[in-house]
């Protein structure tokens, strides 16, 4: 039976039969017989069976406080709190930004995973830029059957439209070592992107035969930069996870794409809409003349609207209320290009309490021969908008005669007005 102990002095037989059951000697002359059953059990089942231990009980902490214990070895804590995934960043030894102290660099030796990037950035708070110097890359993962890569840098601004403000470095060929020393400048940066923007820096190998290849990315919070100061990094690249495409996912993995998506816009801000570009307004009422000039300096960054990565962008004004439907005004086409330049002026011959009631409705389009012509982006300034579209029309009705240029976010809402009107 389980648990049942022979004698002492008890063997069992070598060859036992299983018809007869195993032999036994005990004092000289005895002879005793048992079944198979209890022979399999003998030395084997010595009592019951004790839970295995966790192998947290062979390290118990020895810290202060009542995880730490400072107990000896072989007693286990009461509660062991579960370990913590730490971020990509922490694992490299970077530090996140509420952690206080910046850490723009990581020294390592050539072996790492993804390969480092070396590269500065500069925001030019007079003139509303961000200078990102794009130095050179170290150890990057070979992509191709040689053992090398065809490297190149894209940024994105984030949170907004990839398109509407991707930058990209030259392609360098077969190396693992890229120098690029090239600068790239974003147009049109406000406090508030500072604030609450983040720059994405994406290295990819480029591929003429099939898509470009992934190979690590940084994200920088632009908050960690000082107006006027230029900042060093040299930090590791980090790999990036993206989601299946949403044929190929189950039931369970689109829902959990939705929720990211709701989460990130969660995070963004409520009613923030997709950006599709910056556009530069000059606004001065003329006492003299008695109306507002409206002056349109230049677009940066706008949203690619044609298959060959380029839009035929124009700008028209509205002042609404319109009645006569007389107030439109449109600047000249610029081909193929997303940051135009456009130095046209307009001007609204009205008085200025009259003026406190209007809204200037900006709107940029995309035109096209034969068809249609696509939105961009538009901005609505008055005293109606919000954030820096209501202070720039406030401060030029507070300030005549005076000329003020502020940059301005265009965003993918369609004015209802403007909608009725794509046509040149």
């Amino acid at each position: 039976m389980v648990g049942r102990r022979s004698q002492p002095w008890a063997h069992a037989c070598s060859h036992p039969s299983p018809s007869q059951g195993c032999c036994m000697r005990g004092r000289r002359g005895d002879r005793m017989t048992i079944n198979i059953q209890e022979h399999m059990a003998i030395n084997v089942c010595p009592g019951p069976i004790r839970p295995i231990r966790q192998i947290s009980d062979y390290f118990p902490r020895r810290g202060p406080g009542p995880e730490g214990g400072g107990g000896v070895y072989g007693e286990a804590p009461p509660r062991l709190a579960p370990l913590a995934l730490a971020p990509p960043a922490a694992l490299l030894g970077a530090t996140t930004p509420e952690d206080g102290a910046e850490v723009d660099s990581y020294d390592s030796d050539d072996t790492t995973a993804l390969g480092m990037l070396e590269f500065d950035l500069l925001y030019d708070q007079a003139s509303c830029t961000l200078h990102c110097s794009i130095l050179r890359a170290k150890g990057l993962k070979p992509m191709d059957f040689n053992g090398l890569a065809d490297p190149y840098v894209k940024l994105h601004l984030l949170p907004g439209a990839c398109k509407a403000n991707k930058l990209k470095t030259k392609t360098q060929r077969n190396t693992l070592n890229p120098v690029w020393n090239e600068d790239l400048t974003y147009s049109g940066i406000t406090d508030d992107d500072i604030t609450h923007k983040v720059l994405r820096i994406a290295v990819c190998d480029e591929d003429k035969l099939s898509h470009n290849e992934f190979i690590g990315e940084i994200r920088v919070p632009l908050r960690r930069l000082k107006p006027s100061q230029k900042k060093h990094f040299n930090i590791c690249l980090e790999r990036q996870v993206p989601l299946a495409s949403p044929s190929s996912m189950s039931a369970a993995l689109r829902g959990i794409s939705c929720y990211l998506k709701e989460l990130e816009q969660a995070e963004q801000g409520p009613g923030l809409l997709e950006e599709r570009g910056r556009i530069l307004l000059s606004l001065s009422y003329s006492s003299r003349r008695r109306g507002l000039l409206v002056g349109i300096v230049r677009c940066a960054h706008l949203a690619a609207m044609d298959v060959n990565g380029y839009s035929d962008p124009y700008v028209k004004t509205y002042l609404r209320p319109d009645v006569d439907k007389k107030s439109k005004h449109k600047t000249c086409v610029k081909k193929k290009t997303l940051n135009p330049e456009f130095n046209e002026e307009f001007f609204y011959e009205m008085e200025l309490s009259t003026l406190a009631t209007k809204t200037l409705e900006v709107t940029v389009w995309d035109y096209d021969i034969g068809k249609s012509n696509d939105f961009i982006g538009g901005v609505s300034l008055g005293p109606g908008a919000r954030g820096e579209a209501r202070k720039h029309w406030c401060d030029c009705l507070q300030q005549p005669d005076t000329a003020l240029e502020r940059w301005h976010t265009l965003t993918s809402e369609l004015p209802p007005a403007a909608g009725t009107l794509p046509s040149a």
